[in-house]
């Protein structure tokens, strides 16, 4: 009998209880600095982070932007398995707007139980299900696709005159990716990496298109065909006033292409000799005219070796504010060539025991000097333009084996950064709120959903300092995007669009409405 009770104990029927097989506990005690408290698991429960979203996914249906765009994207499926396409199209617009930049970070949405219903989708789909469904995708095709709703979302801006941005920035990269080449990459050097040509609506900090392509074909040399493409696909008065571009752009083919199509354009050159000789031949005379910010300045005519002909150039120039430090040879030797834009042993910096830094600009603008000293300067927002995309949208991230897919995310971010652009603006119209600071404000709090009967309800609760004024400007956003409605309902999508762009860049536009003669106010109510 001892024997059989002893064999017993040895094997007990059944699985061995685990305790992390075991389910979590209803309510768990815990002690805090504030004594103890209970704290109950509700997986059920209908909620989401992302609580404010509610207020863009109903810009997002009234301007159509949304329905659109996952009705025309080239991803098909055989499978009856597959995940529907607005569940893959809505499960990046998500994860673009919640700010990551690795497809592993999808897994962070997928418990929302609020936002994937309100845009539509029936549930968030898996990372692996995103990636498969971008590498489905038909690399002519989604080229187009992003391409045409790019335009959309600030084409009707174009009618009115804006200065076309151009520049390039550079995505590091950690494995064997296609196309990923050692080239200029002034942070990681001999790292491989991507380049990422971009234009942009200079002020207004809208994305035109960018492209991806090697990390050793940075040069703008790269960039122009699919830069021509885009400016000859334009209607004549919807082209920029003028181009501007930084040293890398001010070469004979970029400004050729420019002429030939009658667009002006202000790039920076780079100190060669010749332009070396030209500061050193003008820069002991007089008659410097003020250029803003300590800044003078001088206009003369240059045509540098490989030059068609002469081209009007600004020289511009201001004290140090603290003399530079002189360098070694071996400090001069240690920089690298790309990266060489200014030399500080010069003769020509000196004058009247005055040490001066200058720049050196060419254009085919009119305008007077202090002003064209002003467009330059005016060009370092392209570099805002980058900080934001790169490090809080994502542009450094989301990295596939293949270029294709780097490049569709690249486009769908731009373009879910410009949807919220639009939409930040239609709340805080008078300045750009970076992703950084909106998200925080405008996206994220803790929302409940409960259903009674036919109707549902979403209550929110926002953490900010300043919930009380967001709840009021999203409230006011809402009432206009409900009177868009109702009196635009005839209306197609492009013309029920131009209100509500011309309602968020009121300060751009000085009050008008676009494609028409009215003033906003009539437009609004």
């Amino acid at each position: 009998m001892n024997n059989e009770k002893s064999l017993i104990a040895a094997h007990p029927p059944g699985e061995v209880e685990i305790a992390g097989n075991q389910p979590a506990e209803t309510i768990t005690s815990l002690d805090t600095f504030a004594g103890k408290i209970h704290v109950k698991w509700s997986p059920e429960a209908t909620v989401s982070s992302l609580g404010l979203m509610p207020f863009f996914i109903e810009f997002l249906k009234t301007s159509g932007l949304f329905d659109k765009w996952v009705e025309d994207c080239p991803l098909h499926y055989t499978s009856g398995n597959a995940p529907a396409k607005r569940d893959v199209l809505g499960t990046l617009v998500l994860s673009a707007l919640a700010g990551h930049w690795r497809y592993a970070h999808i897994s962070a949405i997928r418990g929302d139980g609020i936002n994937p219903a309100l845009l539509g989708m029936s549930g968030v789909a898996s990372e692996d299900s995103v990636r498969r469904g971008m590498k489905a995708m038909d690399e002519a095709a989604s080229g187009e696709w992003m391409k045409k709703h790019l335009k959309s979302s600030y084409e009707p801006l174009l009618q009115e005159p804006w200065v076309l941005d151009v520049d390039t920035t550079v995505k590091p990269l950690y494995g064997h990716q296609q196309d990923a080449k050692v080239g200029y990459n002034p942070t990681k050097p001999g790292r491989p990496s991507h380049a990422y040509h971009s234009y942009f609506v200079a002020n207004i900090r809208m994305v035109l298109d960018m492209e991806v392509q090697a990390g050793n074909q940075t040069a703008p040399l790269y960039a122009q065909p699919e830069l021509w493409a885009f400016l000859d696909g334009l209607p004549e008065r919807d082209r920029p006033v003028f181009l501007r571009g930084d040293s890398h752009w001010g070469a004979e083919k970029a400004m050729l292409g420019a002429e030939e199509r009658n667009l002006g354009y202000l790039f920076k050159l780079k100190q060669s000799a010749n332009v070396k000789k030209l500061i050193g031949k003008i820069f002991g005379k007089e008659a410097w005219v003020e250029a803003g910010q300590q800044w003078q300045g001088r206009q003369d005519m240059l045509q540098l070796s490989g030059w068609s002909k002469a081209r009007r150039v600004v020289v511009l120039r201001r004290p140090w504010k603290s003399p530079p430090e002189a360098e070694t040879v071996d400090q001069k030797k240690s920089k690298r060539k790309a990266a060489k834009q200014l030399t500080l042993d010069l003769p020509e910096l000196t004058y009247r025991g005055t040490q001066y830094e200058y720049a050196v600009l060419v254009t085919s603008l009119p305008d007077q000097v202090r002003t064209i000293a002003q467009h330059y300067r005016d060009r370092g927002d392209a570099e805002n333009n980058f900080d934001e995309l790169k490090n809080q949208w994502g542009w450094a991230g989301f990295t596939t084996q293949d270029r294709k897919r780097c490049q569709i995310m690249g486009r769908i971010i731009a373009l879910v950064y410009n949807w919220w652009t639009i939409f930040m603006r239609l709340g805080i119209p008078e300045k750009h709120a970076e992703a950084i600071t909106s998200r925080p404000l405008a996206l994220h709090g803790i929302a409940r959903q409960t259903r009674h009967g036919n109707q549902t309800t979403v209550e929110i609760t926002s953490t900010h300092a300043k919930s009380s004024q967001i709840a009021e400007i999203l409230t006011k956003v809402s009432g206009f995007l409900k009177r868009i409605k109702a009196t635009a309902e005839q209306l197609t999508q492009g013309e029920r669009w131009k209100p509500i762009l011309s309602a968020a860049f009121r300060q751009f536009l000085g009050g008008k409405v676009i494609g028409s003669t009215g003033r906003l106010a009539d437009a609004t109510g």
